[in-house]
């Protein structure tokens, strides 16, 4: 198994996290659970010319893309094929940074997955070419990273949002979104539609996904779980609260969580 990640440089590393390069030998199939985090997703896969992605609910709806898909912000779960997650690179996008790449309005992309030919990006399928014919890891990384930069565009998100998106970021437990829109000087129809058009979810929505993700930070923190704190601390009006937005989200229970949960926090497997 090989994983190696990136933290690209300025101007990209305000809107990526990080670009990352996986490899694993062939295994059997299995669905894993991908639970939603802030911003969107880029993923090329390697292995296959094909991206395939289910709905985590009764029918196991599979969605399939090209092997270069975009996923859009999140707000529930997913599930995917680990018999095709062989060679697979990816771009975790900060929020709202897949702005500075598409002129895609952000919320189509809500929860769907989209190959990113048909999202108007050139150069796609020389770029995943260039790709599988690159054997170095690092060297795959670099190559992805120009293509992005290319593409990146300085100005693509509102000074109004991105102060939004850093406040709530400071705070996800205690921000409130009226206060965000009392303070942008923009209607709150106005300050809706931007967050909507550069995010991809509305602003009460994504703070609720802000606190989830505390939720979850606060489980790996700590040794002994005590739900009543976490339910306090990361800005629930109770228990039940907690474990009905945890349930929405994630499509379990922080219980059932807490005793699936593996090495790494976005990823459980399915029994």
């Amino acid at each position: 198994m090989s994983f190696v990640q990136f933290r690209p440089a300025p101007p990209l590393r305000d809107s990526i996290a990080t670009i990352w390069d996986w490899r694993v030998e062939p295994g059997e199939f299995r669905l894993e659970r991908i639970l939603p985090s802030p911003g969107a997703g880029l993923i090329v896969n390697l292995f296959e010319d094909e991206t395939r992605v289910y709905a985590d609910d009764a029918t196991r709806r599979c969605e399939r893309t090209e092997g270069c898909a975009l996923n859009g912000q999140a707000l529930r779960s997913f599930l995917i094929d680990t018999r095709e997650q062989i060679a697979v690179m990816g771009v975790i996008f900060r929020p709202g940074g897949a702005a500075h790449f598409l002129r895609e309005p952000m919320q189509r992309l809500a929860d769907t997955h989209a190959s990113l030919s048909a999202l108007g990006l050139t150069g796609v399928g020389a770029l995943r070419e260039r790709l599988l014919n690159t054997l170095d890891a690092t060297a795959r990384i670099a190559l992805l990273e120009g293509w992005l930069r290319e593409r990146y565009r300085p100005d693509a998100v509102h000074p109004a949002i991105a102060w939004a998106l850093r406040t709530l970021e400071a705070s996800p437990c205690v921000a409130r979104v009226d206060g965000l829109v009392a303070a942008s000087g923009y209607s709150a129809r106005r300050f809706g539609e931007l967050f909507q058009q550069q995010v991809g979810a509305g602003a009460k929505a994504y703070a609720r996904l802000l606190r989830f993700r505390a939720t979850i930070d606060a489980m790996e923190r700590g040794r002994r779980i005590e739900w009543s704190r976490i339910a306090a601390d990361c800005g629930f009006h109770d228990q039940p609260h907690l474990v009905r937005e945890f349930r929405a989200f994630a499509g379990m229970t922080p219980g059932e969580y807490a005793l699936r949960r593996g090495p790494d926090v976005n990823h459980v497997a399915l029994t």
